[in-house]
């Protein structure tokens, strides 16, 4: 297996929405603001090989809404054809796309425009499988009020019309609760498991890989970046900040205990991080680089 990760740029977004009731002199000393109150963050993909199959771990926002659009995250773009090309892969070489949920932030760059001009929405990765989960697929096309701006139709429909569209199942107990885990659920990839959490949106998916009894967990919106590692401090996106908190109190125990390495999606400071078991909860161990710590 090789793990690798791409940066398709950067955008910002208000601090306030980001850190949620947390005070600004509390978490600008880490994220200052643009005149606008916006902190910088990262738009930062997994890539994973194992053997005949190469899969994407979200896709950036794309570069196809409009200027008027833009200007409220005022994105920075990378080249994704040249990152691929620098790690000796092209966009036919994908096999899969893994979709942690279907914010316009992770998921617009699976769709591109197409025809003569411009006038088709077709998938960006023409090869691949795109995976999502039937109820989070379900939330996204009838979108609630609080998350209706995220979800750009624009970026979902053209997932399914294309036919490359796979949901990877959720199970569910006897009592009818949704399960918090799936292992080996894709085919390809056996080392892979899913961590189910519902707090930022509906059955968002958190890839967490086994590479040589070691594990790497790709955060997603669970958890932005170092400076939300505080279980109080989630964002104000959270649909459910309550169970975020409960949330994050698990899943960072269990990096803690296990040793994970967590990969930051948003972190535009730091790309991956461990944690530690204190006297005062879970807290941040060390910071820096994916192979700073081996990967």
């Amino acid at each position: 297996m090789r793990i690798e990760t791409i940066v398709h740029g950067t955008l910002r977004l208000d601090g306030g929405a980001m850190f949620g009731v947390v005070p600004r002199p509390l978490w600008s000393r880490e994220r200052p603001t643009d005149e606008r109150n916006r902190c910088t963050w990262s738009l930062r993909s997994l890539l994973i090989e194992n053997g005949n199959r190469l899969m994407l771990v979200d896709a950036g926002m794309g570069d196809k809404q409009s200027e008027k659009f833009f200007s409220h995250y005022a994105p920075e773009f990378n080249d994704l054809d040249a990152s691929l090309a620098a790690l000796g892969y092209g966009r036919d070489d994908i096999t899969d796309v893994f979709l942690t949920h279907l914010h316009f932030d992770h998921c617009g760059g699976a769709i591109k425009r197409g025809g003569a001009n411009g006038d088709l929405l077709v998938p960006a990765f023409e090869r691949a499988t795109f995976w999502s989960t039937q109820r989070h697929w379900d939330w996204a096309v009838d979108p609630n009020p609080r998350e209706k701006a995220s979800f750009l139709q624009e970026n979902i429909r053209p997932l399914e019309e294309s036919g490359q569209l796979k949901f990877v199942e959720r199970s569910v107990d006897s009592g009818g609760r949704p399960s918090d885990r799936s292992c080996g659920a894709i085919e390809g990839f056996p080392e892979m498991d899913i961590l189910f959490v519902d707090g930022h949106t509906e059955s968002q998916m958190l890839p967490l890989l086994d590479f040589g009894g070691r594990k790497l967990l790709y955060m997603a919106d669970l958890l932005p970046s170092t400076t939300h590692i505080p279980l109080p401090w989630v964002m104000g996106y959270d649909t459910r900040p309550l169970l975020t908190i409960d949330e994050k109190a698990r899943v960072l125990r269990e990096a803690a205990e296990g040793g994970y390495t967590m990969i930051f999606e948003h972190d535009h400071l730091h790309e991956a991080a461990q944690v530690k078991m204190t006297e005062r909860g879970v807290r941040l161990d060390s910071a820096g680089e994916r192979r700073d710590f081996g990967w």
